[in-house]
């Protein structure tokens, strides 16, 4: 006869046997719901997740106004904030005016394009033998470019629609600063915990403000560079190419691989030279491993310790819910993921295998961080 006492044994065992089930089964049934939620609302998360980067970013901007003295007067925190919302406004809408004239040029140089490249590409296989280069060439003729062509310029169409979005979240953002501490406060309702929530938020502003700076500064490099090599080869699109690789270069590590290939089918569908095309390809490719590999890291330096492989892993995962504007987000998501999983003990293991060497943001570095933008708000 079996004992009471392990009658009691099992049914503790199969009811946590139970519960783990049933939480595994909420979890999966949650992040479908989830998933869902990020795909069908996308262009409106993805313009909110834009604001608020953009808020970020110019917050230590506002303090900055905000302390100047017209005089005796000291300028008001709303006209800092209006001055801010201007800058932002017209720095976006400039932003996205160049953008869709680039791509407009790019595609209409497509369009003329389409009846050579198909000849062009289908060259490069020559050495395979003619039958061989009669199947690509069949193969690249099939291709309806026209059908591309508007698809992607159906989707540019909702950039400009994205940007007065953005400025409607920043300018709404901007209004709920003065707050924010307070109902941060009553929110968490404790001032402790609302402090270390607070010194979180400013971590995550911090390196993804930092992120930023440095992925621009490299990308205006990138760019440039690119843009001389291709005036220099005398290529009809220098400049959409210069712009669209600056472009290119905030998504990692595919961005180079797309940018390097698209100055040199350019240049091949050009001038249907392949010495040429190679040239082009390596000083490109050069240019992309230099910037990329060793200025980039050095600039960086220990502010953003992220797994290689954890960025690739991101990068999928919100091209594929957001598509390119996901990419685009991919790392900053990443970033912020790193920060909050550090400080919140059940989630540490999941910082470990987000950073690069296993060692998550220590405690120290939070509050050095914070104690940094206190001191560079009072200065």
């Amino acid at each position: 006869m079996t004992p009471p006492q392990d009658h009691t044994t099992q049914n503790q065992i199969q009811r946590t046997y139970y519960s783990r089930i049933q939480t595994g089964a909420l979890l999966i049934i949650a992040f479908a719901v989830v998933l869902f939620l990020l795909v069908q609302a996308r262009f409106m998360l993805i313009s909110l997740a834009t604001a608020i980067i953009l808020f970020s970013l110019t917050s230590d901007v506002i303090n900055f106004i905000a302390r100047l003295r017209v005089g005796p007067i000291r300028i008001p925190n709303w006209v800092a904030s209006l001055a801010a919302l201007a800058l932002i406004s017209t720095a976006l809408l400039l932003l996205s005016s160049i953008l869709l004239a680039q791509l407009n040029t790019v595609l209409m140089t497509t369009l003329s394009y389409a009846e050579r490249a198909p000849s062009a590409i289908a060259s490069l296989f020559r050495w395979m033998g003619e039958d061989v280069e009669t199947a690509v060439l069949n193969s690249l003729r099939s291709v309806e470019v026209t059908g591309y062509v508007r698809t992607v310029a159906g989707q540019a169409g909702n950039l400009m629609q994205g940007t007065v979005l953005v400025i409607l979240f920043v300018g709404f953002l901007f209004a709920e600063r003065i707050w924010f501490s307070t109902k941060l406060t009553n929110f968490v309702g404790d001032g402790v915990q609302a402090e270390r929530v607070g010194k979180i938020i400013a971590s995550i502003i911090h390196r993804v403000n930092y992120y930023l700076l440095v992925k621009s500064a490299v990308s205006i490099i990138t760019g440039a560079m690119v843009f001389a090599v291709a005036t220099a080869f005398d290529l009809e699109l220098a400049v959409a190419i210069g712009i669209l690789t600056f472009v290119l270069n905030y998504i990692p590590n595919v961005g180079s691989i797309v940018a390097t290939g698209m100055v040199a089918l350019v240049a091949f569908v050009q001038t249907s030279d392949p010495t040429i095309t190679a040239a082009i390809f390596v000083i490109c490719g050069l240019i992309q491993f230099i910037n990329g590999n060793v200025i980039d890291p050095w600039m960086m330096g220990r502010a953003l310790r992220l797994s290689s492989f954890g960025i690739i892993i991101s990068l999928a995962f919100w091209g594929a819910v957001w598509g390119i504007p996901g990419m685009f987000l991919s790392v900053p998501i990443m970033v912020m993921l790193l920060v909050v999983c550090s400080h919140v003990p059940a989630l540490r293991p999941v910082a470990i295998l987000l950073s690069r060497e296993g060692l998550p943001e220590p405690e120290e570095e939070l509050n050095r961080v914070a104690e940094e933008m206190e001191q560079r708000r009072a200065s």
